[in-house]
């Protein structure tokens, strides 16, 4: 009961609370990118974005948990279309991207091919490369030499 009532409080204040949340939002905006290009998230999916966290924050499963739960509320907010849509979202990766230059050696191909592994149907393959085109093309483009 106390871990899930101070999971739902570091949701609700994760800007006041939680060190570096906006490289923390970064990370699961670029992830949710890759998740609900085609629709709901798969197990093969979530199996994937538990792997991929826990590289990313190793030992800190707290950070690692918080980061799936930002994936899950952006991928219900698209879902929904509750405030955010898919072309939107990409807008967000991009325009804090171009302000926050490191933020481009956040995208880790590496990590993202891994959940494309994960897509079964042509069209869906077709568009997460071109989500992963525009994702490098982003990380070449601003990222620190």
């Amino acid at each position: 009961m106390f871990k899930s009532l101070k999971r739902t409080v570091m949701k609700m204040f994760r800007e006041l609370l939680v060190y570096h949340h906006s490289s923390l939002e970064y990370r699961a905006k670029i992830l949710t990118l890759m998740v609900s290009s085609n629709g709901a998230i798969c197990e093969c999916e979530s199996e994937k974005l538990k792997v991929i966290a826990k590289s990313i924050y190793g030992d800190d499963a707290e950070r690692a948990e918080l980061l799936l739960d930002t994936i899950n509320e952006y991928h219900m907010k698209i879902i929904n279309q509750n405030g955010l849509d898919f072309e939107h979202l990409i807008q967000l990766v991009e325009k804090e991207t171009k302000a926050v230059k490191r933020f481009a050696g956040k995208i880790d191909m590496k990590l993202l091919m891994q959940l494309h592994e994960c897509v079964e149907s042509e069209e869906d393959i077709l568009f997460q490369q071109r989500i992963l085109e525009f994702l490098q093309g982003l990380k070449d483009e601003y990222g620190v030499v």
